[in-house]
């Protein structure tokens, strides 16, 4: 008998601010992703996560979707601190979030330097307007990260023609074992120079210099990429857990960029048409274990602060889960889920601090109601306990409360 367990994270689907948004993210304490959906597209249906509960989570009908008396819903809130998706991920997988601090790079350049030449590394200090960024044996640059919120994630950035990214993986976690900011991101592409790097160069907000990431040509070819986070450790999450145990582990999506999954498979993608069709694949050709596919597109609407782009994709998704759901056999679970919201109506284009859904499908088990979880781990804590293996750093299992 096939036993498998699906989760699904539509990226910054919130469904409405979080208490501490006032303090934590100032602003997004108004945040409510779906409500400002359904507020400019009041007439939007989605009849697989109607079904699912949706509304149910939301807490209100629409004039298109209404409570489902079928549904097994709760609500998730974020431990993580701020709105991220790759700490949302990290979070969900089961690791224990540890709050970052906020830096300058200019704050840790003579740091992050000095170790590095302890460790062997030829170092380069490139001074502009009072401000500091590196240059690691001629080709990587270690600088602030000019897309995130200032001062939370430093690049380590360079020529993949002219430094292997192996290489470059292993500065960056020099860089990270000195610095206790969120993420230290390390990525790279062919085709472009030290040059292309150079002409990339920028300063924001007067304290934070780095190379522009889009502008430096690499996501043009031979595009690779990983995040390095604070406080996380793949050997407590999900992935690692039920790989180690012989349980199977397909990441689909975004999440396969950014979640450790050495002993399963990872398959990188972004249109949600073809992520959800790859979802569809890996629960088919599964016997037993664990598909976790993140549809980014929906986060990206968010970022472009459209209403009817972010409806478009929650369509195509909602088609796509019912795909998933026609697959699915006795001993199954489904879980739809978010890691954050992405209000397209805030008025900026970064994540909001919102509660996210949490919609539950298994054959049999209908009406039931699991409340409003303390941490997105409860779902890696609960894909251990369907398969019978030790549990996450962090979280509690909801398959209890459905019982």
């Amino acid at each position: 008998m096939k036993k498998r367990f699906i989760v699904i994270v539509l990226d910054g689907f919130g469904i409405g601010a979080m208490k501490d948004a006032r303090i934590v993210r100032p602003g997004d304490e108004t945040a409510n992703t779906l409500g400002s959906i359904l507020k400019d597209c009041p007439d939007m249906k989605l009849p697989v996560l109607e079904r699912l509960g949706l509304m149910n989570a939301f807490g209100r009908e629409s004039a298109a979707m209404k409570f489902s008396p079928s549904a097994n819903y709760g609500r998730c809130e974020l431990m993580h601190y701020g709105a991220d998706t790759f700490m949302g991920h990290q979070e969900i997988m089961g690791t224990l979030p540890i709050k970052p601090t906020a830096h300058p790079f200019l704050e840790k350049a003579e740091e992050v330097s000095r170790y590095l030449r302890q460790n062997g590394h030829d170092v380069r200090v490139i001074e502009k307007q009072g401000l500091k960024y590196l240059v690691v044996d001629r080709y990587a640059t270690v600088a602030d990260n000019l897309e995130a919120d200032p001062g939370m994630c430093y690049n380590v950035t360079a020529p993949l023609d002219f430094m292997p990214f192996e290489e470059e993986v292993e500065i960056a976690r020099l860089v990270r074992e000195v610095v206790t900011v969120g993420r230290v991101i390390v990525f790279g592409g062919t085709g472009n120079t030290m040059e292309d790097l150079q002409r990339a160069e920028e300063i924001k907000l007067g304290n934070y210099i780095g190379i522009a990431s889009a502008k430096s040509k690499s996501y043009e070819h031979g595009y690779q990429c990983r995040h390095l986070g604070y406080g996380v450790d793949k050997q407590v999450q999900a992935p690692t857990i039920l790989t180690n145990a012989g349980v199977h582990c397909t990441l689909i999506g975004k999440v396969a960029d950014i979640v450790a999954n050495d002993g399963g498979e990872s398959i990188s993608c972004v249109p949600t048409e073809e992520v959800m069709r790859l979802t569809v694949q890996a629960v088919k050709n599964m016997e037993k274990g664990f598909v976790c596919t993140n549809v980014q597109e929906t986060d990206l609407a968010g970022h472009s602060q459209s209403a009817a782009a972010y409806r478009e994709i929650l369509e195509t998704a909602d088609r796509g889960i019912g795909a998933v759901l026609e697959e699915m056999e006795a001993e199954d679970i489904l879980v739809v889920m978010a890691d954050h919201g992405n209000d397209p109506n805030i008025g900026h284009s970064r994540h909001t601090r919102e509660c996210v859904p949490l919609l539950i499908y298994t054959r049999g088990m209908s009406g039931r109601e699991i409340g409003t979880r303390k941490t997105l781990s409860d779902v890696g804590a609960s894909v251990c306990s369907f398969f019978g293996v030790k549990s996450t750093q962090n979280g509690t299992s909801f398959l209890e409360d459905l019982l």
